[in-house]
């Protein structure tokens, strides 16, 4: 069992991570896990021969996390460190208990869906790629201006507008930037794209949930006064000049997470939101109603 190594990914500059890394690296060893502890900028020739990667921090650790794990199928397990951490399975006091429920085997792999990016710039043969878990978010690069766009979506127009930006999201993503863009709280196992105007001016600026097979795309107009950016996952850019097209679908590429309890997403919600169920009596206490 000791070739059965373990990357601990976390914030080396949170004081709380650290502690948290310790206490996770004694119960790996005490499993008789290797584990490989590393920052959040860890290297991707790290997840070389890794069985787990146990990231201890908010979700911008679990998402740089996933950045590098996604092409090598090492699944993620995420110790929330952070404020809300959809992504998160388990919470800071739990450590211990998580690590030996994967000791065990007494946990699931669950595949979310990622986004395939390609922004089609004038001039240029070759689109730029990107991807992203959680959401691609294109916004206006300057703060006074507006973005001026066409939303298509499998290949024809539907509506166009100016405004602050268009969020294209995963289900994973909606609890994200897209929900606080107003657009719908979507169960993960919906495969689905979420599309979010921000701040349109438009009679039609509706959020959006297209199917998984769909093609959504936004053209910036050439009229538009400045270049926009696409954000992916709040973590990588490109920039999107007027006249450029931007194409977003499905991609055949997952990211892996471990689950250790099969809790329904109901349950997430109301943890992570604290959103108040008092007076909520079930099924099973159901009155006569006479």
């Amino acid at each position: 069992m000791s070739g059965r190594r373990v990357l601990v990914v976390t914030h080396s500059g949170r004081p709380e991570a650290v502690t948290a890394a310790e206490e996770a690296v004694a119960a790996l060893t005490e499993h008789g896990f290797t584990p490989v502890l590393a920052g959040e900028d860890v290297p991707g020739l790290a997840f070389h021969d890794i069985e787990l990667a146990m990231i201890l921090g908010g979700d911008g650790t679990i998402l740089r996390a996933a950045e590098l794990a996604r092409s090598t199928g090492v699944p993620l397990l995420g110790i929330n460190l952070g404020h809300v951490g959809f992504l998160a399975e388990s919470e800071r006091d739990d450590i211990a208990e998580a690590v030996r429920r994967f000791a065990a085997g007494d946990y699931a792999v669950e595949e979310r869906t990622t986004l395939q990016v390609q922004v089609h710039v004038p001039g240029r043969e070759e689109p730029v790629t990107g991807w992203a878990l959680n959401e691609a978010a294109l916004e206006k690069a300057e703060p006074t201006r507006m973005v001026e766009v066409v939303l298509e979506v499998d290949g024809r127009p539907l509506s166009s507008f100016g405004c602050d930006g268009v969020v294209l999201a995963t289900s994973t993503g909606s609890t994200a930037h897209a929900f606080s863009a107003g657009g719908p709280v979507v169960w993960p196992e919906v495969d689905s794209m979420i599309v979010v105007p921000l701040s349109a001016h438009a009679l039609f600026a509706r959020p959006l949930v297209v199917g998984p097979r769909s093609v959504v795309a936004v053209e910036v107009l050439p009229r538009t006064p400045s270049a926009a950016l696409l954000v992916c996952d709040g973590r990588r850019r490109i920039e999107v000049p007027a006249g450029s097209r931007v194409e977003v679908r499905r991609s055949p590429v997952p990211v892996r997470l471990a689950r250790l309890t099969p809790a329904p997403f109901t349950d997430r919600l109301v943890n992570k939101f604290k959103l108040p169920v008092v007076g909520w009596r079930g099924k099973g206490h159901e009155t006569d109603g006479g």
